[in-house]
């Protein structure tokens, strides 16, 4: 089995720890992780790791994630999402479009974020979805997050049991910890009707899109992986080295750093293109932070 990563369409309904083990039965090895957590209720880009690029995955930057969402309006939840009991339902009837794109913008920017309690945050050292079971009171802290790009691409007023709603189809660009969810909840809150999140697709994490996606059922007709060195020579700045600095590289022996390199993960390649390891500057060299030739 080559080393690489394989980005997975997630399907509804499972969850990221049910894609990995589908996936280590397709190639046939115990070694394949994932980054990037996306819920059950989810579907879209999910980053796997195979072999050797499971070492790659905690050093991708992919802080830059896009989803397609749509968030309902007049209803809440207790998950923030449509995987929760509904706890409230007001009419959304005389929500307007402008009201919404009004009630965006304090949502989009760097803001500070309160997750959703229904999530895997821990809190003394219990994930909050436990202590909401548990039926404790509690509050999380606020966050700070980036939402680059907050866009409505359509409004619908759906007639609804228990009151009109308002299903707002929206783009989000925005830093990894933000919740789509919380957004919903947010923008819901603002505009008094309540909110909350009833399709989530993921179109992006870091470069990888949902062009390069491919589904379960298209994994197990024909598995392949996307080769560890385009997979690292798509995520990291790149450092082409000689013959003999690939053989000092090889020995683990730690190189003086180009001016170039900076102190961020940095792909070294050797002369032949083959992808060599993985290294950051640290006081004028090269420390290696994955070996992978």
């Amino acid at each position: 089995m080559k080393d690489g990563l394989v980005i997975v369409d997630k399907p509804g309904g499972m969850t990221s720890h049910d894609v990995v083990a589908r996936l280590r039965r397709l190639a046939g090895t115990r070694r394949v992780g994932h980054a990037g957590t996306l819920d059950p209720m989810a579907t879209g880009v999910l980053v796997i790791g195979v072999e050797k690029a499971t070492r790659l995955l905690g050093h991708l930057a992919l802080t830059r994630k896009e989803y397609e969402a749509t968030i309902r309006l007049g209803q809440s939840t207790i998950t923030d999402d449509a995987e929760g009991e509904v706890t409230a339902s007001v009419s959304a009837d005389g929500v307007t479009r402008e009201a919404i794109d009004a009630g965006i913008v304090p949502l989009t920017g760097d803001i500070m974020q309160v997750p959703s309690k229904v999530s895997a945050i821990k809190v003394n050292g219990v994930r909050s979805y436990a202590r909401v079971r548990g039926g404790e009171d509690f509050e999380l802290p606020a966050r700070p997050v980036t939402v680059s790009a907050f866009a409505v691409r359509d409004v619908r007023h759906v007639r609804h049991d228990g009151g009109d709603v308002v299903d707002v189809d929206v783009t989000v660009e925005c830093s990894s910890g933000t919740y789509i969810r919380a957004l919903a909840r947010d923008l819901g809150a603002g505009l008094g009707v309540g909110g909350h999140l009833t399709a989530l697709r993921r179109t992006r994490v870091g470069p990888y899109g949902a062009d390069l996606a491919r589904t379960l059922e298209q994994l197990t007709e024909a598995f392949a992986v996307l080769p560890i060195a385009e997979a690292a020579a798509a995520a990291f700045p790149r450092w082409d080295v000689d013959d003999r600095q690939a053989r000092l590289l090889g020995n683990g022996v730690r190189l003086d750093a180009p001016p170039s390199l900076g102190a961020v993960p940095t792909a070294v390649f050797g002369p032949e293109g083959e992808f060599l390891a993985l290294v950051e500057a640290r006081e004028g060299q090269a420390r290696i932070l994955a070996n992978l030739g």
